[in-house]
């Protein structure tokens, strides 16, 4: 990469409805010590703002989760300056009340990953990050905000169980992350979040739900119930409902003029001098 006399402001790492439209557009190629990035990565200006845009499944949609280089993407964004990250996902709703096209800022999260590297301490100094609050609390409630004043159905805080892909779950895992209080299910936002925190980069997940995942069924009487063979309401029949590729890719065109327009209207706002607690993560965290 050539040297750039800019520094990058903030990055979004997503894909449909998160491609804001830039201006003075550059493409560029950042090389890594963890190997390449998902894509090379888009830059340029929006209302004054220098802004980063990285396809985090990479072009066309070609790399599934659990192959995703979490850490080169973070760290070629660090590379270009970036202080904050805008992480838009796709995820299933855990709740009868979180519907599909329901934008969840998310402020915990549980791992269920099984194989991917969450660090970039791995010898010689140690890092213990602390993950008490993982995500930007400023951005959230920006976020939060906005989207309120723009009447979208958006929720503060929720549980994210992230799960290792690219398999959808069991009903009986789905009924299991119901009962860890989890809100939705998703395959992206881990490792991706602790590795910001490392780089003292503020975070922000703006979860979208596609789906109800695969704990829900219908009741002729009773509409959405948790799966069984009969209905604890009112005993009938519940037919069992599944998810589909073609389903949440629907649902997340449908929904994408609203994400375009919740980043569009939100990044104009954000204060990129803001000194925040995210940006001194590494403090009393390294041996």
């Amino acid at each position: 990469m050539t040297e750039r006399k800019h520094i990058i402001d903030l990055a979004i790492i997503g894909g449909t409805g998160s491609d804001i439209t830039l201006e003075n557009v550059e493409e560029v190629k950042i090389y890594t010590p963890y190997g390449q990035t998902s894509a090379t990565i888009t830059i340029g200006k929006f209302k004054g703002k220098n802004v980063a845009f990285i396809p985090r499944h990479g072009i066309n949609h070609s790399i599934p989760p659990h192959n995703i280089n979490f850490r080169a993407n973070i760290w070629a964004l660090k590379k270009l300056g970036v202080k904050f990250i805008i992480s838009p996902s796709a995820v299933g709703s855990l709740r009868k009340t979180h519907n599909k096209g329901k934008f969840i800022l998310v402020d915990q999260y549980i791992d269920r990953t099984k194989r991917r590297t969450e660090t970039f301490y791995e010898g010689g100094q140690l890092c213990h990050i602390g993950q008490a609050d993982p995500y930007c609390e400023y951005l959230n409630d920006l976020f939060f905000e906005t989207g309120e004043s723009l009447n979208l159905n958006i929720q503060k805080g929720g549980v994210y169980i992230c799960i290792e892909g690219p398999r959808f779950s069991t009903r009986a895992e789905s009924k299991m992350f119901r009962q860890w209080e989890g809100d939705i299910v998703g395959m992206t936002n881990y490792p991706e979040v602790v590795l910001a925190a490392e780089k003292e980069i503020c975070y922000c997940c703006i979860a979208m739900v596609t789906d109800l995942d695969v704990w829900a069924g219908e009741c002729s009487k009773c509409g959405i119930v948790e799966y069984a063979q009969k209905c604890e309401y009112c005993g009938g029949k519940i037919e069992k409902r599944f998810v589909n590729v073609p389903e949440v890719l629907e649902t997340m065109a449908q929904n994408s003029e609203n994400l375009k327009m919740l980043l569009e209207t939100a990044i104009g706002k954000i204060d990129v001098e803001r000194d925040c607690t995210c940006h001194h993560s590494l403090t009393n965290a390294l041996i």
